[in-house]
């Protein structure tokens, strides 16, 4: 009988059953395909890459880089078999498809502690399991999320707005405030506003109207109608219906005064605080589905936004996740069940990377905890520890996927002004902390 049951053998599942396994736990791998197929995936092997055939950046001093070596360190076997299968990419890691998803098959299917069955999970397993289902989890467990975790807190399509580095936010022009001046906090203004004239918003509304936009796929184009409800258009849509439409919408200017001037702008957009340290501000109501060059051209036509960072850019897909900052701990267990981890996409991490890296943490929480010992968090100061610090203590009403980028991860000591000695100065804030951290825990 196996020790721990693992639905999903994606990057997440493929990686947490290796972490067990080779800690000298029994897994029992649930993978639904071939018996049952979903609309991305056109094979029965594990870690299928449904999209890009990129793993991003290979440098630590990007977030995916320093991400991979923090994985690398920790003996990842997702990160192994990219690197054995890699093609000629510059400065990233790209992947020939095929090889890289056969050797994850086989080293799963070779291993004498992981059983592989081939069949769909339609309930939540009762003992110890990690459930990482990735974005296209099956109706009928999907149900059954739902009703473990509360139907509310189980998401299938999103709506991401644009998230910016606060320090590329140019001030003045855009200035503090909250509408009506009503604020939370000590009297500084809750939001950051981009104020437009009619000549800068009537341009601003025709880019978006006449933007190229992401091609859906088949199985999106049946549920569009469910993805574009009302309270959530994409700022195209709203641009097509009148050049007024965003101006009484998300770019709305009442309640707001430019001490520029003295006098309400004729259009605003409104930057929200993303993360706990005021690192990142999301573009408010800007959820958006055109394609992402266009995207930056056009964002850094607002005024204050020019010169613009972005660690999100807006997008509208089908994805299957869960509200993970009322759901699990940074640990990434469930909080009504010590027992039961969520790992991968699910958890709103986004990109291949960040889902393998989930898988990771989680198999080495699993098997502490059938050790009798105490599951870790990874320190904040790491790229791993950052991400899942952020999927589980966002602002749970807000709450989207999101990647690993630098502005998770909490302020130098020191404020460096140049953007790559004050990336490569995180980078080796976080390799010092993570040899640290495994030193202390017996994780080498």
């Amino acid at each position: 009988m196996a020790d721990v049951t693992i639905v999903g053998a994606g990057l997440a599942g493929s990686e947490a059953a290796w972490q067990l396994a080779q800690r000298g736990v029994r897994v029992a791998l649930y993978e639904m395909r071939p018996q049952r197929m979903t609309p991305a995936h056109v094979t029965d092997r594990f870690a299928e890459l449904v999209c890009s055939n990129s793993l991003g950046s290979t440098s630590p001093e990007k977030a995916l880089g320093l991400l991979k070596e923090e994985m690398r360190r920790l003996g990842s076997l997702i990160l192994r078999c990219a690197e054995a299968s890699a093609l000629p990419a510059g400065g990233a890691l790209a992947v020939d498809r095929v090889a890289f998803s056969q050797a994850v098959t086989e080293a799963i299917e070779g291993h004498p502690n992981i059983t592989v069955r081939r069949e769909e999970v339609l309930d939540i397993p009762s003992g110890p399991a990690i459930i990482a289902t990735g974005p296209l989890t099956s109706p009928a467990l999907a149900d059954r999320i739902a009703g473990l975790t509360g139907q509310g807190y189980l998401y299938f399509y999103d709506a991401l707005a644009p998230i910016v580095t606060l320090e590329s936010i140019a001030m003045p022009p855009a200035w503090r405030q909250s509408r009506y001046d009503q604020n939370s906090g000590d009297g500084a203004g809750d939001y950051i506003n981009c104020p437009l004239t009619k000549e800068q918003y009537e341009a601003f509304v025709e880019a978006v109207r006449t933007a190229e936009r992401i091609e859906l796929r088949p199985f999106e184009q049946d549920a569009e109608a469910e993805r574009f409800f009302e309270g959530c258009l994409p700022i195209e849509v709203l641009a097509s219906r009148s050049v007024d439409a965003l101006a009484f919408g998300p770019m709305r200017p009442t309640g707001l005064r430019d001490p520029r001037t003295g006098r309400r702008p004729y259009a605003v957009v409104q930057l929200r605080q993303d993360n706990l340290s005021g690192t990142l501000y999301n573009i408010v109501g800007f959820q958006t589905n055109i394609k992402w060059p266009e995207q930056r051209r056009i964002l850094r036509m607002i005024p204050g936004l020019e010169n613009a960072e972005f660690v999100r850019l807006g997008q509208m897909h089908r994805n299957t996740f869960i509200n993970s900052p009322v759901l699990l701990r940074p640990t990434l267990q469930f909080k009504e069940r010590d027992d039961l981890f969520f790992a991968g996409q699910i958890i709103g991490t986004e990109g291949y990377v960040g889902s393998a890296a989930g898988g990771l943490w989680a198999g080495i929480n699993m098997a502490r905890w059938l050790a009798g010992q105490e599951p870790l968090a990874l320190p904040r100061t790491t790229m791993m520890g950052a991400l899942f610090y952020y999927v589980t203590h966002a602002e749970p009403k807000y709450f989207q996927p999101m990647k690993a980028n630098f502005g998770l991860m909490p302020p130098l000591d020191e404020s460096v002004r140049n953007k790559g000695a004050r990336y490569a100065a995180y980078a080796e804030r976080s390799l010092h902390d993570l040899e640290a951290f495994m030193a202390e825990h017996g994780l080498g």
